[in-house]
């Protein structure tokens, strides 16, 4: 009697590596069809990302997550530098054969995603932006409380409720527990949380007068693009205001822009079925 071969979820799937340039990355890959990078937040590993939002995704495309040089499983030299973000996604795009795929990231992971596009728009069938910024001069920056509650040494729940939803709303409370539990129910093959050191370290590297330095024509690239991008946001975003968004979208031709009401800087952890289904749709088929 034949067994059917396992099916690989966030939770299961095995962590594979692939060597490339001297440094080995580590990455998941679930599910079939139209190819998904998915660039990781700040202080961000594998397993930071929602096994929900991940599965429901995978019910219709390819997604693959992975952990930047140096950091959680992979090798290498550590950094926070943009476009050594955007290398680590396309030196894996490169071992994996992906030609073309739609590259998508969270928060300083869709910094990284805009600067694959930038760098090479004839690969990136669409971009997903979540929780992310623009680049260049921005109206409104991130709130004091983000950087109190991110350099601490180790987050606890109350912290991801502050960082990634909405404290002032119950729903998002206790969205933010279910999310928790979810991504706590893997329990093996763990990739380590980055410690804060090594964090301030990689910060100092990366430091410029912005977050997304406008240093290599990535707001014109943005405005005048066509590549379809959709940006993902909570309107009580704390990290990177989406009214700098409301700024910027009318000068573009190609960027979406969709707001989840009462929802903070991870949208896709508290309603991970609406927005693997949005994303899913906004893909359609290529």
């Amino acid at each position: 009697m034949s067994t059917l071969p396992p099916v690989h979820t966030a939770v299961n799937t095995p962590t594979r590596f692939v060597e490339v340039k001297g440094r080995r990355l580590a990455y998941r890959d679930i599910g079939q069809g139209v190819p998904i990078i998915l660039c990781l937040r700040f202080r961000g590993v594998l397993d930071s990302w929602d096994p929900a939002f991940l599965d429901t995704l995978a019910a219709n495309h390819r997604v693959i997550t992975f952990d930047y040089s140096g950091l959680g499983q992979s090798t290498g030299e550590p950094s926070y530098v943009r476009k050594k973000m955007a290398q680590d996604a396309i030196d894996l795009a490169d071992a994996l054969g992906l030609e073309r795929f739609v590259i998508g990231g969270w928060s300083l992971g869709g910094i990284a995603a805009q600067v694959v596009a930038r760098l090479h728009p004839e690969r990136v069938l669409k971009a997903i932006l979540i929780g992310t910024t623009p680049p260049g001069k921005v109206r409104l920056g991130s709130k004091p409380i983000f950087y109190e509650r991110a350099l601490k040494p180790v987050n606890d729940l109350d912290d991801e409720i502050v960082l990634f939803f909405h404290p002032d709303s119950e729903k998002s409370r206790a969205a933010a527990l279910a999310s928790h539990k979810r991504i706590a129910a893997r329990t093996t093959d763990l990739s380590p949380a980055i410690p804060i050191g090594t964090v301030l370290r990689i910060m100092a590297e990366s430091k410029g007068d912005d977050i997304f330095v406008d240093d290599n024509g990535y707001l014109d690239f943005l405005k005048t693009t066509d590549i379809p991008m959709l940006v993902i946001s909570g309107d009580q975003e704390i990290v990177f205001p989406v009214e700098n968004w409301f700024d910027l979208t009318p000068q573009t031709k190609s960027v979406h822009l969709m707001v989840f009401p009462r929802m903070g800087h991870g949208p896709q952890h508290e309603a991970p079925q609406v927005c693997a289904d949005l994303i899913t749709s906004f893909i359609g088929n290529i």
